[in-house]
Order: C-alpha cells, then sequence, then structure tokens
C-alpha cells in the first residue's frame, strides 16, 4: 500500500497533533503503522516570529504552504490546530475530520490567578482576544507581543522577559505539560473559536482520503468546530478581532456562546443561543445579536 502522508507544521506541537492523526487512523485499522508517514512543512508564520500575524497576513501564515502542498499532491492530508485555520477556507480544501475535542481553556503561566498579577503587571501574549480579555478584568495590564512554540514563550517567561502569559490548555496537555501554569474558568475567559479542536483536511474531490478520515471524525466535535467557525463567518471576524466563542452540544441541543470585545477590553458584550447541532441559522442569529448591541468601540472591528 502506498504511503499516507500527513502533512504538518514542524513545531513540537504541531509533530505531537499530526502523530495523532496517523495512530487514531493505525487504531483504526484504516492503515497500517508502517504506511504512515508525517511530512513536515515549514510555515511562513514559523519563519516570522517577531510581529503580530494580523500585521503580516493572518491565520493562512499557518496554512498556505500546507494547502499548496495538499493541492499539488505532495501530501495526503494537512493537520492543523483548528483556532489557528482561517475562517474561509478554499472550495478545493474539506475539512475531513476533527479529533475529539481536548480540554477549551486558557492557561495562566506566571501567577496563581489574574487578580494575583502584580500592579502593572507586563503579559506577554499575541492573541488580540487574550489581550482584551485581561484589560477587561484588569485595565492596568501591559500586554507585550510574545510569540514562539510553547517551549519558546516559557523560556521567555522563565528568563523574565515577562511576568505571565497565557497557553491553551489543549496544547499544554497534549504535550505532557498539563501541570504548568492554572486553568482559567470559561466564565472568566471564553476560549478562542475552535480552541482545543485538532482538525484534519484533504482536499475536497479526494473520494479516498475523505472516506479514511471520516472514521475518525468525532461528529459532535465537528458540529461544535462548525458551528464557531459559522459565527465567525457570520462576523467577517479576522484576526484583529478580539472574539471569544465557544458552542458546546449535549442531549442534541447545541449552545452557542460568543463574547465581542473592544482590542482595549473596556467593551464587551455576550450573547448565548441554544439550538439544533447543524442549523446555520444559530450562528449567524449569535453574530447578528452581538453586532446590534455592540457599541460603535466594537462594531467597527467588523465593518468592511
Amino acid at each position: 500500500m502506498a504511503k499516507f502522508r500527513i502533512g504538518t507544521r514542524g513545531s513540537p506541537l504541531a509533530l505531537t497533533q499530526a502523530n495523532m492523526v496517523g495512530q487514531h487512523l493505525v487504531d483504526a485499522e484504516i492503515v497500517a503503522a508502517q504506511d504512515v508517514e508525517i511530512v513536515t512543512i515549514r510555515t511562513t508564520g514559523d519563519r516570522v516570529q517577531d510581529r503580530a500575524l494580523a500585521e503580516i497576513g493572518g491565520k493562512a501564515l499557518w496554512t498556505k504552504e500546507l494547502d499548496r502542498a495538499l493541492l499539488a499532491g505532495d501530501i495526503d492530508c494537512a493537520v492543523h490546530s483548528m483556532k489557528d485555520v482561517e475562517t474561509f477556507r478554499p472550495d478545493m480544501i474539506a475539512i475531513a475530520a476533527t479529533l475529539h475535542r481536548a480540554d477549551v481553556r486558557d492557561r495562566l503561566i506566571g501567577a496563581d490567578s489574574i487578580e494575583s498579577l502584580r500592579q502593572n503587571a507586563v503579559i506577554g501574549t499575541s492573541s488580540p482576544r487574550r489581550a482584551a480579555q485581561l484589560r477587561k478584568i484588569r485595565p492596568d495590564l501591559q500586554i507585550v507581543l510574545f510569540r514562539g512554540n510553547v517551549e519558546t514563550r516559557l523560556a521567555k517567561l522563565a528568563a523574565g522577559e515577562v511576568d505571565a502569559t497565557l497557553l491553551a490548555a489543549a496544547g499544554l496537555a497534549r504535550l505532557g505539560r498539563d501541570d504548568v501554569g492554572t486553568a482559567i474558568p470559561i466564565n472568566v475567559m471564553l476560549p478562542a473559536p475552535a480552541q482545543g479542536i485538532i482538525g484534519v483536511e484533504c482536499r475536497a474531490d479526494d473520494a479516498h482520503s475523505l472516506a479514511m478520515l471520516k472514521a475518525i471524525d468525532d461528529p459532535q466535535t465537528h458540529a461544535c468546530a462548525d458551528a464557531e467557525r459559522a459565527f465567525l463567518a457570520a462576523l467577517k471576524a479576522d484576526c484583529h478581532s478580539p472574539v471569544a466563542a465557544l458552542a458546546t452540544l449535549e442531549g442534541g441541543i447545541l449552545t452557542l456562546r460568543a463574547e465581542l470585545l473592544s482590542q482595549d477590553g473596556a467593551h464587551h458584550l455576550y450573547s448565548q443561543i441554544e439550538g439544533a447541532p447543524l442549523d446555520p441559522l444559530l450562528p449567524r442569529a449569535v453574530a447578528q445579536d452581538l453586532l446590534e448591541h455592540a457599541p460603535p468601540e466594537i462594531r467597527r472591528l467588523f465593518e468592511g
């Protein structure tokens, strides 16, 4: 049998996630272990570390090289952290599978709680959402750009470049670092859309790969990811936009919670709507509710 080639970025977390996908395929007896090949592709997002993504091309910096390899037939699928995948994807590429969602929370590293941070503490993050949510709680905090993989950020913190930073609990756990930092409850910091979800894409016309990947898809996670991403699409949100969203599915009812914030955190609003899991109107209704009630400081972030 030909190798099933799984494309991924080269960071330790990305490689871990790609190997998780490979192991799921092996466990489901879709492919033999010796027939899984991990193909590492260096992305622009990995190369450029001194500027915010929004300034240099947005989330596509994590995906465009993988997209190119996928469409060229150099790989059979690509593995992504879904929170890092841009909202509008090429028609030729399909999200074929999502693995079961991990812990959606952020973890604060460097302090026991946001409240316990010293006055005017310096926090490192590259996320507009996290920055705005922190400023909402503690307007005195000083936010500085903090990029790099998990170990790079932890090393910068240990070197005293900042007082604290925030990382996704899911990524830390996948790297065996779930003892690092303190988990922040979602009622304090609602997560990024699709946080904690590993997604697998393949060519939309590749029936063989689509069928293989469907066998490892978690339908509940997929429904939640679709709802959160549809919400972003309805907002026309981009990398500059401080947006949080979380869909949960229980008893056949999908609950979509969302928050919009101004960049300084001074203005914020929340909405929550329940409905059928695959109802395309639900994400739009949440977006419409938020935008209708948003002050100018927030609405301008989603105009044009």
